[in-house]
């Protein structure tokens, strides 16, 4: 049912008797529906004062319901009942918002009169239309501008102050507009005369133009529509800012004032006075005032005619006052500034400014207290005046002895965005500090400073890591250490040179070479590096990490904490042994490394709780220069290696220390000790929270907290991919490269030998197909549902999904009842197989799935093909290595999560991938088991996906994954977050 706002107009009555109730028409408004004989009728149930609280009416939509509640809610008056109500009642401008969306929600407005459509236009503004007659006299006639000209309106309604309403002819009749004037200010000059139009005699027309028209031309706007009549040039009003000096010493007193006129004629009126003598134009003034308070906003606590007539100022608001405020007012037409003598202006210090830049202890172990003194001519400026200065963005600085300095100038533009960026990071942002790992940020500040004051050793170290860092190279040259049997490749021997440098400093970092180039061997030599120190040799780095201690609190105890160095060597103390983390399947590895490479060292693998081998910690590491344990047991009896004192922490595998929020993660942030090395091959895998994660171990504050690191860099950085310029991405390599070694094989193992990647795209059997693209049809729908609210379902969505991308690989490893359903992905496996075997080579074949690997097994023992088999739940891990390693089965069934990492295999020459996985860091992982230093032979790859099904959509995903981690430690790449619902949806569509 058509429904609409009907509008009726209500004009004076020519009765005597009703002259005195109203003198002036007005417009009412009523909901409205159309009639079954089609004319528009009252809605009794949407009367005003009850819209707001009855339910939809019949033939009536629930946004229109809404609108006309919306209506309601701008009147002024809501006492006012029934179905008519006068429209001056909304004086809101909102009105016109509301009118003018009617149409989009079918609401008709409609004229009671001649139920015309009612026109809502941009700007109605009644006017005065002064023009000669033939008699010598003059005619005033009632207008409206309506589009730019003129017209004629039988009558003209006031709405109050959002606008007016007209009556005026129209193509078929006449018509109801209404509209806001184009002005604010002026009021219904037409309003004035009583009738259409108002005859002057031409005996009064001197009269008239001397006492009449200037007072009409300032209450509205007057036109002379055929310029039959010459219109006096209004008065206009000049608001006058008279700025004098004050008799109370170096201060500033502004007066303000309207002026009218020139010369003797000139009149004035003050700035407060609310009314005023017929010569005042109170609409211009108005416009002149909102100008005014244009530049008052930008120039806060100064002279503000709105606020007060006279204002004294002084001090730096007096600078602000003459240097800023009063030349931008000078700009606006209709504003005269008088200045009376000479005013007591500060005086400017123009010499370049002289930065030091300092760094003192702070009640943290790992943050600098950050300071920045200023001498100007001598004069020394507080730090926190100017830092609390350039935070606000003021282009000034005031002094003590009412001088000033600017701030507008370079240094101070660099000093304010290094102050900044050190107040982000800094875990006390109203505090600007430096993390005492952060070389970038103190190398900026050193560049920019005249002067530094630190302390020596850690001012040396940072600058020397910073400079290695930009220059690529490492520090100085290091024998390879005595008792090392391995030869170390010149890549490896530049990371031990490396590691002993930061060891020496305290200073933490990740190394995180490719897969497979040798980490372990490069630590073992630092180890035993550290071993063959002697006290003597050792003293200029205890030196250098106790002068340290004096402005850093390296967490590091130096031997003369223990017992002293001489007493030390005098009873054959030996050194705190390194702590390794690891996770547990590579625990053993780490033992049997240390005898085949560094003999010289005892290292001491932790495998079981306190609570079940029942020998204190201090007795079981006794002796030994490396402990190592797993990540499980180092959280679970962390309370005593708390306790211990080590002589540095090495976290191996330190992708599984990367969730900030885990134990593991925390355990090594509070763990004590002077030195932190982070080893992995994937220091990120998903999103950049697990870069930072990492960092907050090896070097806390260095990157920020999490949340200004998430809204400095990893927000950033996501917006900038796919653009040629990434700022942001290039400001947070420069941030970790002093801190974070990464070398690509390409890059330092050119000799390896060639490794091949093929995709086999694998076509379901018709049976798997029907059964696949079934569960997938009903997946899909609640799949979709859940991700409305993706944070809430995320385990949800991820169980279906994994069994989505089982379902793709084996039907019966979801349902038994399938288990007559083929593999097809089996029978090419074993299909490229027959070629490996038969040629004599070596294979992993790697899975995600345990049952789906036991499939494979049984096909094997059904070929009679030999193999090892290894996943979470094989028992003597090392035996079955070993057996593979030095056998001759030609074939290694691995689970990815348990032989993904910490193997050399490289006896094995090909690697099959059954099922793909979405983030390449973890396949590249299980590759690099075979194809790493020590293979000999070209190495293939072989990725088997299940044509048309989630592991296509899966390998897609894949290379856009693959691109995170380039982005941040390689030369190139685009930066994509973690798996988000969006990428889920992908999956599915």
């Amino acid at each position: 049912v058509p429904v609409g706002l009907q509008f009726r107009v209500t004009e004076p009555s020519a009765t005597p008797y009703y002259r005195h109730v109203s003198t002036a028409a007005f417009v009412e408004i009523r909901a409205v529906r159309r009639g079954k004989a089609r004319a528009w009728v009252g809605e009794n149930s949407l009367s005003w004062g009850s819209v707001n609280r009855v339910r939809c009416p019949a033939g009536f939509s629930v946004q229109q319901v809404h609108w006309f509640a919306d209506l309601d809610r701008v009147r002024s008056d809501p006492y006012q009942r029934g179905l008519w109500v006068q429209l001056t009642r909304f004086d809101s401008p909102l009105l016109w918002t509301l009118l003018r969306q009617a149409q989009e929600l079918d609401i008709a407005l409609v004229w009671s009169e001649n139920n015309s459509p009612v026109a809502v236009v941009d700007g109605l503004d009644p006017v005065l239309d002064v023009t000669a007659t033939d008699d010598g006299g003059a005619r005033l006639a009632r207008k409206v501008r309506l589009d730019g000209r003129a017209a004629s309106a039988r009558m003209v309604a006031s709405l109050g102050p959002v606008g007016y309403a007209a009556v005026m002819d129209g193509p078929a009749g006449e018509r109801l507009v209404l509209g806001p004037p184009s002005r604010a200010g002026l009021a219904d000059v037409s309003g004035v005369i009583g009738s259409d139009q108002v005859e002057v005699p031409a005996a009064d027309l001197r009269e008239f133009r001397r006492d009449y028209l200037k007072r009409l031309m300032k209450l509205g706007e007057v036109i002379s529509s055929n310029g039959s009549v010459a219109l006096p040039e209004p008065d206009r009003p000049t608001l006058v800012a008279h700025v004098e000096a004050a008799s109370q010493g170096s201060m500033v007193q502004v007066d303000w004032s309207w002026s009218y006129g020139k010369g003797k004629a000139r009149r004035t009126f003050p700035i407060d006075a609310v009314r005023g003598r017929p010569e005042r134009d109170f609409g211009a003034e108005r416009t002149i005032l909102v100008e005014v308070a244009k530049v008052t906003d930008r120039w806060p606590g100064l002279a503000d005619p709105a606020a007060a007539p006279r204002s004294l100022v002084s001090g730096l608001d007096l600078l602000r006052l003459v240097t800023g405020f009063l030349p931008e007012l000078r700009e606006i037409p209709g504003v005269r500034v008088d200045v009376v003598g000479d005013l007591p202006v500060p005086r400017e210090r123009t010499e370049a400014p002289h930065l030091t830049v300092s760094a003192s202890p702070s009640d943290d172990l790992d943050w600098l207290d950050l300071g920045v003194t200023v001498q100007v001519e001598g004069m020394e400026i507080p730090f926190e005046a100017l830092f609390s200065a350039l935070a606000r963005g003021e282009r000034v600085l005031m002094l003590a002895d009412d001088t000033f300095i600017r701030l507008d100038q370079p240094v101070f533009d660099q000093l304010r965005a290094l102050i900044e960026e050190a107040a982000r990071l800094s875990d006390k942002p109203s505090q600007p500090r430096v993390s005492r790992y952060d070389a970038s940020l103190w190398g900026e500040l050193e560049d920019l400073a005249d002067a530094t004051e630190a302390d020596a050793a850690w001012r040396e170290s940072l600058s020397t890591l910073r400079a290695l860092a930009e220059a690529g190279e490492t520090p100085a040259p290091l024998a390879p250490p005595g008792g090392l049997l391995a030869t170390l490749r010149p890549y490896q021997q530049r990371g031990f040179e490396w590691l002993v440098f930061l060891w020496r400093h305290g200073i933490g970092g990740i190394l995180a070479d490719d897969m497979g180039l040798g980490k372990t061997v490069e630590a073992l030599a630092l180890v035993t590096h550290t071993r063959n120190l002697s006290f003597a040799d050792d003293a200029g780095r205890q030196r250098g990490r106790v002068a340290a201690n004096s402005v850093t609190h390296t967490r590091s105890l130096s031997f003369a904490d223990d017992a002293g160095p001489s007493k030390a060597a005098a009873t054959g103390e030996r050194r705190p042994p390194f702590l390794v983390v690891a996770p547990s399947s590579v625990v053993s590895n780490w033992v049997a490394e240390t005898k085949r490479f560094a003999p010289g060292l005892v290292a001491r693998a932790l495998t079981e709780t306190r609570s079940k081998h029942g020998v204190p910690l201090s007795e079981a590491v006794e002796g030994a220069d490396i402990v190592v344990t797993s990540y499980a047991l180092f959280r679970l009896d962390f309370a005593e290696f708390a306790e211990r004192q080590w002589d540095g922490l090495i976290l191996d595998e330190a992708q599984f220390a990367k969730n900030y929020a885990t134990k593991a993660n925390e355990c090594a942030r509070h763990l004590r000790t002077g030195f932190k090395l982070a080893i992995t091959g994937t220091p990120m895998e998903n999103s950049l929270d697990e870069l930072w994660a990492i960092f907050a171990i090896v070097a806390p504050g260095m990157l920020g907290g999490r949340t200004r690191f998430k809204q400095d860099y990893a927000t950033p950085i996501a917006a900038e991919a796919g653009e040629s310029e990434r700022p942001t991405l290039t400001r947070l390599r420069r941030r970790i490269r002093p801190l974070l070694m990464r070398r690509t094989k390409e890059q330092v193992a050119p000799e390896l030998p060639e490794r091949t990647e093929q995709l086999v795209n694998v076509d379901l059997a018709p049976r798997h197909r029907r059964v696949y693209d079934t569960f997938l049809n009903r997946e899909r729908r609640r799949l979709l549902g859940l991700l409305e609210d993706y944070k809430s379902n995320r385990f949800e969505i991820f169980r279906a999904l994994t069994v989505l991308r089982r379902m793709a690989l084996d039907a019966s490893i979801v349902d038994p009842k399938y288990a007559g359903v083929p593999s097809s992905k089996l029978d090419v496996l074993f299909e490229q197989l027959e070629d490996v075997v038969g040629g004599g080579h070596r294979a992993l074949v790697f899975s995600q799935f345990t049952t789906y690997l036991r499939k494979a097994a049984e096909r094997m023992d059904a070929a009679g093909i030999a193999y090892s088999y290894l996943d979470g739940s094989t028992t003597g891990r090392a035996k079955v290595i070993d057996g593979f390693k030095q056998g001759t089965a030609p074939v290694f069934l691995i689970s990815l999560k348990a032989g993904g990492f910490g193997l050399n295999l490289t006896e094995a020459d090909y690697v099959f991938l059954l099922d793909p996985w979405w983030n390449p860091a973890t396949e590249n992982q299980a590759i690099d088991r075979t194809h790493r230093i020590g293979q000999t032979k070209p190495v293939m790859v072989t990725r088997l996906v299940a044509t048309e099904t989630i592991e296509d959509k899966v390998m897609a995903l894949k290379e856009r994954k693959a691109k995170l981690f380039g982005a941040v430690l390689d030369d190139d790449g685009t930066f994509s977050d973690a798996l988000s619902a969006a990428d889920i949806r992908g999956l599915l569509t």
